[in-house]
This record gives C-alpha cells, sequence and structure tokens, in this order.
C-alpha cells in the first residue's frame, strides 16, 4: 500500500500544486503553544499558520483532505476544535499530549465529526501507550521524531528508529488497528539519512503515512509555481517508482536497510563527536 504524504502549508497556490502532484494530505499548523520554548534553539520550521487559513485551504482541495494540527490541550482548546472541523478539517491532530485524561478530551471534543490522530512526541506518552490506546475513537497515530528524541535527550531524530522506539509503537499501534505513521522523508538521495533508506523502514515496519520535509521542497517565495510544481512532481514520482520496487523486495532486503540505517546514525553521531 502507498505512502499516505503530507505536506505543511497555508499557501493556497503550493497546496494545490501539491495535491495536483498526489500529496494525500495537506497539512495546516496551528500549534504554538510551548513550541518556542521546545524547539526555539534548533533549526526546525515553526509554521505560525493561523486558524483562518482552514477555510482558505480547504476551498483549493478538491481530492486531498485536511489536516490540522491543533495545540496541546489547553483552556481553549474546545473552542479551537469546534472552529478547526466547522472550517472544514478532515483530519485532526492532538500534539505533545502526555495522559490518557487529555486524549480522552481531544477525542470527546472532536465527537466523530472528523478524524483523529495523536501524535506521539513525548517520553511519558510512550510509556503510557498501553493505556493511552485503550481509549476509543483513535483513527491514527503518527510519531514524532523531533519533540521526542529531544525529550529522551539523543542527538538525532533517527536513532528512534534505529534503537527499536519505532519498531516498539508501531507493532502497538498495528495490535489496535491504527493506521500509523513516522517522521518525515526527505527527497531520494538526498537529506542526512536519505529519502529511500526511511521509506524501506516505513514498508519495514509497516507504516502508511509520512511528512514530506521541509528538504523536500523548500520555499521560501522566491521560486515560481511551475519550479514548485516540477520539483513536487519529480520528487513524489520517485518516491512511488521506489515504493514499486518496495514491494516485491524480500525480507532479506529490509533486514539490509535497517543495518545501513543503524551504521549511518551511528557515523553521525561519530562526526559529531569529532568535531
Amino acid at each position: 500500500m502507498a505512502l499516505k504524504l503530507m505536506y505543511i502549508t497555508n499557501k493556497e497556490k503550493i497546496a494545490r500544486v501539491a495535491e495536483e502532484s498526489g500529496v494525500d494530505w495537506v497539512f495546516i499548523d496551528l500549534e504554538i503553544n510551548g513550541k518556542e520554548d521546545r524547539q526555539g534553539h534548533l533549526d526546525t520550521v515553526i509554521s505560525r499558520h493561523k486558524i483562518e487559513d482552514i477555510k482558505r485551504i480547504k476551498n483549493m482541495l478538491t481530492k486531498a483532505e485536511l489536516l490540522v494540527r491543533v495545540n496541546p490541550i489547553f483552556e481553549g482548546s474546545e473552542v479551537e476544535i469546534n472552529r478547526v472541523i466547522n472550517d472544514g478539517a478532515d483530519i485532526v491532530m492532538l500534539p505533545f499530549f502526555k495522559t490518557k485524561q487529555e486524549v480522552m478530551k481531544f477525542i470527546k471534543f472532536v465527537n466523530g465529526r472528523a478524524k483523529t490522530c495523536l501524535l506521539f512526541e513525548t517520553p511519558e506518552a510512550v510509556e503510557r501507550i498501553d493505556e493511552i490506546l485503550n481509549v476509543k475513537g483513535i483513527d491514527l497515530a503518527h510519531i514524532g521524531l523531533n519533540d521526542l528524541h529531544l525529550g529522551y535527550g539523543m542527538k538525532f531524530m533517527f536513532e528512534l528508529v534505529t534503537d527499536g522506539t519505532v519498531d516498539m509503537l508501531c507493532k502497538k499501534f498495528k495490535t489496535k488497528g491504527i493506521q500509523y505513521g513516522f517522521g518525515g522523508i526527505a527527497r531520494l538521495g538526498q537529506g542526512l539519512l536519505p529519502g529511500e533508506y526511511v521509506i524501506a523502514e516505513h514498508y519495514r515496519v509497516g507504516s502508511s503515512m509520512a511528512i514530506l520535509s521541509r528538504s523536500f521542497c523548500y520555499t521560501d517565495g522566491s521560486e515560481s509555481v511551475d519550479e514548485i510544481r516540477k520539483v513536487f512532481e519529480e520528487g513524489i514520482n520517485e518516491i512511488r517508482q521506489f515504493e514499486n520496487k518496495l514491494m516485491y523486495e524480500s525480507n532479506t532486503f529490509f533486514v539490509n536497510n535497517n543495518i545501513k540505517v543503524k551504521e549511518i546514525v551511528l557515523n553521525m553521531g561519530n562526526n559529531i563527536v569529532a568535531v
């Protein structure tokens, strides 16, 4: 089964290009509460999307679904989630939760009006995985490698792939019949961990969703729509062709790919120490 591909944007032209190029879910990111404190020192994008973006982007889409990441549970969550769903979100994602009680509130606020997606990105959520997954009404789960690796004091996001954490969580999701994914993917042949290695890991653990990373198509506003379209079409076509090959690979291929990923991540650590 082909990966569901997500792309984060609140720009109408880019959302349309992404959809036409084969992106399955356009992703609006409203999360801001606490994010500056956690990630302000890193080379990560804090989206600063607005709730008003939802209607604009929803009106541009004809086949892609609209996923909206809301804030972690706070006193205004019910109002925020109601607005997000009323304005057109097909999927609502809850980030940075730590307890079963937060998840229960989230499910109650959504109330079956949209699909629910839990973003597992705190050590506390991982430790309480079994009780959290007993909550009824969870449709999707995604492992947020960025915040989760920070929570564990790791150097690299992909250490979570190589130390067994991602494997363990995916098995839990699979047992519960919850569709799941993890992290983001760069273009094939690009990124600290090139996209082909990561995609093969998705297939190895049975993941069915991934975010196209910032490096997949970085848009700072200087590119023309045609240039952006070319990057999206080429990049997604490469992914789909690679996925077609993976469907015929043996278990040995995936074991060897996992070994190679571990080598790459280990070398990343050695290079940092050397500096």
